[in-house]
């Protein structure tokens, strides 16, 4: 079919063509009417009943019908009307068939005249008035814009994040005792019961063996010949994930006999790294294993000194596990002479989410490297001499080495595969308080399994969120202190100047004894602020986000959000200061009214078990009001002081 027409002069040859075509055309129309006309006469319906006849014939009187001619062509067309264009589209049989059955108030005879009348519109080529205004059956109907939910996309896990080991969340139900996990030392377990602990955490009776297993045959050769699989722990806060590592690590390497470094442990702060040394020192006391910490609170010299010395063969390993901040510990790699990881068995990284997000610093490739040999002529006397991993095959497992696992400890672990890449596992096994994954039979159902969202609370942990205005926050943390009885209160900021303000003011206020940790102290400094708030001197301690991190301080009551946190990693972490190790503690949360819906729906999707609105009614906080003024105008005057003293 010609998209374009093109009128043309048609000369005298061509009209007699065009006439002999066009009178064809009109003969082929006419006996396809003929024929359409006969299907609808046999298909006439029966005759009304008397009654509907009577029902419908006031409807009909109603109804005015516009008048019809009743002539017909016989042969060709009537003198004076116009031939129709050969180019109008025609009906078909089966339109006209499909038109006669479905027009069932008019009788077959005006069917049929009507059709053929020039000046009634059937005749024109548009459909009846019934037709027109019934709808129709194959058209596209436009609408339909409302909201519908989208079915959620369920992630493609790997197995063994999506089938992980479960383990129970609740630390007060399902302790083991510590003589039914016999493989651990009997030093190591004389001194569980010296510290108090006569049972092990879920969390800790589930990691403690399957680290055991590994090292069954020493730490210089792993189980059968093979490499380990690393691990990767994912448990509440306070659910006891240091001492998990800290035991098996003690024990594998009691019957070394030369001193090397054989574990590295690093965290992301100074703090917490001394935390976890602490806990080292208890449990290698009265062994030749020994300690170093290194985190740059001391000088580059001393920690040297504390970690190699020269001798004149050379130099000679002083430690056996490392803790250590990831910035120090590439100092040391590049900068100190005689410093090695080669002989590296243990590679721990605790608050593993927050060292993968400091991957861009390029600490893990280093020190990796660092722990295998440079590339160069192997010597043929060292014994069980470590390589690159390759392909397992019967030629690369000929000769052992000694393996290097790597071990993931975390509150917040991600399931992000893409991340998890960058720290390169070898076949790992993870550890987890949630339930494992199932992907739903139906696509539009949201399965989230047991664990309830994406992370885990401690279960004697209460969440509150108070809604307040941005004036009066800091007059609800003194009314939640006054009021509740409160005798230690960790309060989250989310800049250093907003901890100093907020101190200066409840300092002004008085009736609390208050302290700032940021980073405006040095190390000595937060280390005597957080010893005097353990003592309970200190009823409240203003931070930043410096102490959310792992950091165990005994005896936390309460822990306020005066800024709220902008990410749920943040949340689980800042709450987690409470509730550790099977205890009760209350978390609240100071939302502005335009901070509210979206701060609940993140911890809704986040898993938080319930989040509970406490109302402070401005009865309750009348009476301290005129302090607050008072104290407000003498934070004005300090912060004036404190800027003329930059200023010179």
């Amino acid at each position: 079919m010609a998209l374009f027409h093109v009128a043309r002069y048609a000369g005298p040859e061509a009209a007699g063509a065009e006439a002999e075509a066009d009178g064809r055309a009109r003969a082929l129309l006419e006996r396809l009417q003929c024929r359409a006309r006969e299907r609808q006469l046999q298909k006439q319906p029966p005759q009304q009943a008397p009654e509907e006849a009577a029902q419908s014939a006031p409807a009909a009187g109603k109804r005015r019908r516009r008048p019809r001619r009743n002539r017909r062509r016989e042969g060709g067309r009537e003198p004076g009307s116009t031939p129709a264009p050969p180019n109008k589209r025609q009906k078909t049989d089966d339109e006209d068939e499909d038109e006669g059955a479905e027009s069932g108030e008019e009788t077959p005879a005006e069917s049929s005249v009507g059709a053929e009348a020039a000046g009634s519109p059937e005749g024109r080529g548009g459909p009846p008035l019934e037709e027109a205004s019934r709808p129709l059956t194959h058209s596209l109907v436009l609408g339909g814009f409302g909201r519908s939910k989208v079915p959620k996309v369920q992630p493609f896990l790997p197995v063994w994040l999506a089938q992980p080991s479960c383990v129970g969340k609740n630390v007060t139900e399902g302790l083991v005792p510590i003589e039914d996990i016999p493989a651990v030392h009997p030093d190591l377990q004389k001194k569980l019961r010296a510290q108090g602990i006569s049972s092990y955490f879920p969390v800790q009776a589930a990691v403690i063996p399957a680290l055991l297993e590994s090292t069954a045959n020493g730490f210089l050769v792993s189980r059968g010949g093979y490499r380990p699989s690393d691990l990767c722990v994912s448990a509440p806060t306070g659910s006891g994930k240091t001492l998990a590592f800290v035991i098996p690590v003690v024990q594998a390497l009691l019957h070394r006999a030369v001193c090397q470094v054989r574990a590295l442990v690093v965290l992301p702060t100074k703090e917490l790294a001394q935390q976890v040394s602490k806990v080292f020192n208890v449990y290698t006391d009265a062994t030749p294993l020994r300690v170093a910490l290194i985190t740059g609170q001391k000088s580059l010299v001393k920690e040297q000194e504390s970690l190699v010395q020269k001798t004149a063969d050379g130099f000679r390993c002083l430690a056996d596990i490392m803790v250590a901040t990831p910035g120090r510990l590439v100092d040391h790699v590049d900068q100190t002479p005689g410093f090695s990881l080669q002989h590296l068995r243990f590679l721990i990284i605790d608050e593993a989410d927050r060292m993968i997000d400091s991957m861009h610093q390029s600490w893990l490739p280093r020190v990796v490297a660092a722990a295998f040999p440079s590339e160069g002529p192997k010597d043929p006397c060292a014994l069980l001499q470590r390589t690159q991993p390759r392909v397992v095959t019967a030629a690369s497992m000929c000769c052992p080495q000694m393996p290097l696992q790597k071990l993931l400890f975390s509150a917040t672990l991600t399931q992000n595969p893409e991340k998890l890449q960058q720290l390169g596992l070898y076949q790992p096994r993870l550890f987890s308080t949630g339930s494992a994954y199932r992907a739903p039979s139906n696509p539009g159902i949201d399965v989230d399994g047991d664990s309830g969202g994406k992370y885990t609370f401690p279960v004697g942990l209460t969440h509150h969120y108070v809604p307040c205005s941005l004036r009066f926050k800091p007059l609800v943390i003194l009314h939640l202190i006054l009021e509740m009885n409160f005798s230690r209160v960790l309060c989250f900021t989310n800049s250093r100047e907003n901890s100093h303000r907020l101190f200066l003011l409840v300092q002004a206020f008085g009736g609390v004894t208050v302290a700032e940790f940021s980073s405006r102290y040095g190390p000595g400094q937060r280390k005597s602020i957080l010893k005097q708030f353990e003592q309970g001197k200190i009823q409240l301690l203003i931070s930043t986000d410096a102490t959310a991190r792992g950091i165990d301080v005994q005896g936390v009551q309460l822990v306020v959000n005066y800024d709220a946190p902008q990410y749920l990693r943040t949340y689980v972490h800042r709450v987690g200061r409470t509730a550790r190790a099977g205890k009760s503690g209350q978390a609240f949360t100071l939302l502005l009214k335009v901070q509210e819906r979206r701060f609940l729906h993140m911890l809704e999707e986040g898993g938080v078990p319930g989040m509970e609105r406490h109302d402070t009614p401005s009865e309750l906080l009348q009476p301290l009001v005129p302090r607050y003024e008072e104290a407000l105008s003498v934070l004005e005057k300090a912060v004036k002081e404190e800027r003329k003293q930059k200023a010179a």
